[in-house]
C-alpha cells in the first residue's frame, strides 16, 4: 500500500506542476508565410479569395481527396462558407467563413474546427503589388489554446507544423498561378 500511496502522491504531484506551468503559459499563437507570385496583384487576389480555390494549392485540402466538401453562398463574397468532413485526422472535419475582404489587398476567414478537436481560429491572405507583374502573398493563422490545453504548445511547435503546411501550399500556389 506505501507504493501505491507514493506511485499517487508523485502522479498528483505531476499533475499539479502541469497545470501550474500552464497557469503561466502562452495562450496564443500566431503563424504567417509570405512569398512572391509572378502576376499581377488583381489576378492573384481575384484567385485567392475564392475559398474553393484552395482545392488546388492547399497542402490540408490536398491531403484527402476523398474529403467530402460543401459550400454555402457565393464564393469570394463575404458569408461564404468552405466545409469539409474528412476521415483522416490531417484534415479532419470543420469550416471556414470568409468574414471580411478588402478588395484587392485583403481576405480574413474564421476557421471552425470540430474534428479531431474544437477550435475556432482566424486566418488571412494579405496581397501586396510588388511591380507590375510581383505580387507578394502573406498567408496568416492566429489561434488560441485554453487553459489548460495550452500547456501543449511548450510541446507542439506550431510555428513549425503549420508553417512548413503553409509554405508547401504558397509554393503550389506560385506554381499555379505562374503556369496561366
Amino acid at each position: 500500500m506505501k507504493i501505491l500511496k507514493k506511485i499517487g502522491i508523485a502522479l498528483l504531484a505531476i499533475i499539479a506542476i502541469a497545470l501550474i506551468t500552464a497557469a503561466f503559459t502562452r495562450k496564443d499563437y500566431a503563424v504567417e508565410r509570405e512569398i512572391v507570385i509572378n502576376k499581377p496583384n488583381a489576378e492573384v487576389f481575384n484567385y485567392v479569395k475564392n475559398l474553393k480555390n484552395q482545392n488546388y494549392f492547399s497542402k490540408w485540402n490536398m491531403t484527402d481527396p476523398n474529403a467530402k466538401m460543401d459550400y454555402k453562398g457565393t464564393d469570394g463574397t463575404v458569408g461564404f462558407i468552405a466545409s469539409w468532413d474528412s476521415q483522416n485526422d490531417q484534415v479532419g472535419t470543420g469550416e471556414q467563413e470568409i468574414m471580411s475582404i478588402v478588395e484587392g489587398s485583403r481576405m480574413d476567414v474564421e476557421l471552425r474546427f470540430t474534428k479531431p478537436f474544437v477550435a475556432t481560429d482566424k486566418g488571412y491572405f494579405i496581397t501586396q503589388a510588388e511591380g507590375d507583374n510581383q505580387t507578394k502573398v502573406k498567408w496568416g493563422f492566429k489561434g488560441k489554446m485554453d487553459y489548460p490545453m495550452n500547456l501543449m504548445l511548450l510541446l507542439m511547435n506550431m510555428e513549425e507544423m503549420i508553417g512548413n503546411d503553409m509554405a508547401t501550399s504558397l509554393g503550389n500556389l506560385k506554381v499555379l498561378l505562374e503556369k496561366q
